[in-house]
């Protein structure tokens, strides 16, 4: 696909865009090809590419900061007010992240379109 096609589609400035394939193409995710047959398309397969590899491409910490009131002394021993119940949100965004690839998303999304299609076009029928 080509990135211009792309920017429209998801409604982001054409440069901006730029950055973030060039992110992903650095990293391995994306091969590209200029010219008229050229574009981008992914590196491998959507089921090999787990969501936790792109977030740690664009986040300084693929998890989010250890404790949620930026308690320099929050620890297991010494836990803050909201270290129990941020500790599994921060277990859960991850392990959604480790076991989530391109392709379970996709998925989604497309049986999603494939019944909205269906509904739309199917003939209707008065009673």
């Amino acid at each position: 696909m080509l990135g211009k096609e792309l920017a429209q589609k998801a409604q982001i400035p054409a440069n901006y865009l730029a950055k973030i394939l060039l992110s992903l193409k650095n990293a391995g995710l994306l091969n590209t090809a200029r010219g008229s047959k050229g574009g981008y398309w992914l590196a491998r397969e959507p089921k090999s590419i787990r969501l936790i590899e792109i977030v740690k491409i664009f986040e300084q910490s693929a998890t989010p900061t250890p404790c949620i009131l930026g308690a320099d002394l929050c620890s297991e021993e010494q836990p803050c007010s909201a270290h129990d119940k941020w500790h599994a949100i921060r277990r859960a965004y991850t392990e959604f992240l480790e076991a989530t690839t391109i392709a379970d998303l996709t998925s989604d999304d497309q049986r999603a379109l494939a019944q909205a299609a269906a509904t739309t076009s199917a003939p209707r029928t008065h009673a």
